[in-house]
């Protein structure tokens, strides 16, 4: 004489299935009244919803010696997969070279190439910005050394030299020309301090090929061949006359230096110390 229970609860005491919300005969008790499990599913997920339930692998990634865990849909393709390397490392993708049992396929998704659990993606490729410093041209980098070296201090603004400038020009200078290049004179050129503050004269002396540099205590007779190098350059402020080094050694500390040498004359001491006697 028991009623039978009612539908509805009989439903509250079956237990919710995976199929939806409001439950499937695939879970809790079969038609027969016998309770059966689900099977294990295959997939490999991050509980995440915004993976939707889609089937996911878990990735190394290589590249340039850092290593990334990837979890990655098994359907998406390899141009999908290298978007996704692209957010992880910055590296284009039309810059990947994505490895996995040879060239990985961007068509092809990972399930179609068998792409499983715990596989190794190799990337090999370059970003924009180590390719621009790997191919930096050499006279590029050499530009840049000589921009460096036009920062330095002028030298007529260095401390040795202005001890010796400060002094202003010698009451005797020889007057200047500029904008005009002369042979040098038939005299010596006088009116110049030498390093010390003092006096100093030149005197070329062709048929010896010697160069005489005199002063008050002493006269020093170069031959023209030991003398290396010769460097001149503007005094700023009073632009016709330079500075100039002679250079008699493989150091800076053999250069003897000149001031005020009218700017008419100095191509023309150039070429003669150095043997080039255009202007003779």
């Amino acid at each position: 004489g028991a009623e039978e229970p009612s539908m509805e609860a009989e439903a509250q005491e079956l237990p919710l299935g995976c199929g939806g919300a409001g439950g499937s005969p695939a879970a809790g008790r079969s038609p027969d009244g016998e309770e059966r499990r689900e099977p294990p599913q295959a997939s490999v997920s991050n509980g995440g919803d915004e993976d939707g339930g889609r089937e996911l692998v878990e990735l190394k990634v290589i590249w340039n010696k850092n290593k990334y865990d990837v979890k990655f849909c098994l359907d998406s393709t390899g141009a999908e997969l290298k978007q996704k390397i692209h957010s992880l490392t910055g590296l284009p993708p039309a810059m990947q070279k994505v490895m996995f049992k040879g060239l990985l396929p961007e068509e092809k998704t990972l399930r179609e190439i068998k792409v499983t659990n715990g596989a190794k993606i190799m990337v090999v490729g370059s970003t924009i910005n180590d390719v621009l410093a790997v191919n930096t041209p050499k006279d590029a980098a050499q530009q840049d050394v000589k921009a460096e070296e036009n920062k330095k201090e002028p030298l007529c603004r260095q401390k040795q030299h202005r001890k010796v400038l400060d002094k202003g020009k010698p009451d005797d200078v020889m007057p200047s020309v500029k904008g005009v290049q002369e042979r040098l004179p038939t005299v010596p050129l006088s009116g110049m301090y030498n390093k010390s503050g003092g006096k100093v004269r030149l005197t070329f002396k062709l048929e010896q090929d010697q160069l005489w540099i005199g002063t008050k205590e002493r006269t020093e007779k170069l031959p023209m061949g030991s003398i290396k190098n010769v460097v001149s350059e503007p005094i700023e402020g009073h632009e016709d006359y330079h500075m100039m080094a002679f250079q008699l050694g493989p150091t800076e500390a053999s250069y003897y230096w000149v001031y005020w040498v009218p700017t008419q004359y100095v191509d023309a001491i150039k070429d003669t110390v150095l043997g080039k006697w255009q202007y003779f």
